[in-house]
């Protein structure tokens, strides 16, 4: 018992530091993206790509909390509309190394914050206004085309909000729209870091996240919201799987 509670404490205080860090780092790091700009887009995002993978391995070091990527063979040859669940904030970071060069969908919000939003400026995302409604898809559908056409990768949450893990809203129609536009597929990924790193949780439980990424579902021709539905489904039912032998294997343990 008293071991556990020694366990648990440890764990705690790694979690502290690791956001304390995590927090740190933004300033510095915005600031090198802004300042790298004038060379180009391109040396922006090394920059932040340089951030995300000194996160992920602090995460490792100080929480005990690693990844993994299962399917990469289904990742196609050309860029596309990537469907990606938001539970946690740790696919926020891990998709800069999951994906090729690539552009987030984001509430507009993120743009006015000091610093970071600066920095996310130089990266060009698609920033909407999540409550404009129709005029928001025609955002995501003119500007995600042009991001396409560049040969990026559009990073779509498709609930629109992180979610609690273990729970699912109803997925928006802008990605599957603009897949449909563009002629191109829609590229799922589940995962279960919800489970590791909590939407509202200091403490980060240690372990292995596991990313799934499923066969390309192409769009063409088919109802945007029977699209939606079918990806939610796969994602949701990988997801139970993920989190089924997760429980089978702690209770193995």
């Amino acid at each position: 018992m008293a071991r556990r509670l020694i366990r648990k404490q440890m764990q705690l205080f790694g979690s502290i530091v690791f956001t304390a860090l995590l927090f740190l780092s933004v300033v510095p790091f915005s600031i090198a993206a802004i300042l790298a700009r004038p060379f180009g887009a391109d040396a922006s995002y090394a920059v932040a790509v340089v951030w995300a993978q000194m996160i992920l391995w602090l995460c490792k070091v100080l929480c005990g909390l690693d990844y993994s990527v299962e399917g990469r063979e289904h990742i196609p040859d050309r860029n596309c509309v990537v469907f990606l669940k938001h539970s946690s904030a740790y696919e926020t970071i891990v998709q800069w190394v999951l994906m090729p060069r690539q552009t987030w969908v984001l509430k507009r919000e993120l743009m006015w914050a000091p610093f970071l939003g600066w920095a996310l400026f130089c990266l060009s995302p698609i920033a909407i206004n999540r409550g404009a409604g129709r005029a928001a898809v025609e955002q995501v559908l003119q500007q995600g085309a042009t991001r396409l056409r560049d040969g990026l990768w559009v990073m779509i949450f498709p609930e629109g909000t992180r979610v609690r893990a273990g729970e699912s809203r109803r997925y928006g129609v802008s990605g599957t729209l603009l897949a449909q536009q563009a002629g191109t597929v829609i590229l799922p990924i589940a995962h279960d870091a919800g489970d590791y790193w909590p939407r509202r949780g200091l403490r980060k439980r240690p372990g292995t996240i596991r990313f799934v990424i499923g066969p390309a579902v192409d769009p063409a021709g088919r109802e945007p919201r029977e699209v939606n539905a079918e990806i939610q489904a796969w994602v949701e039912t990988t997801i139970d799987g993920l989190q089924r032998a997760r429980h089978t294997a702690d209770a193995d343990h």
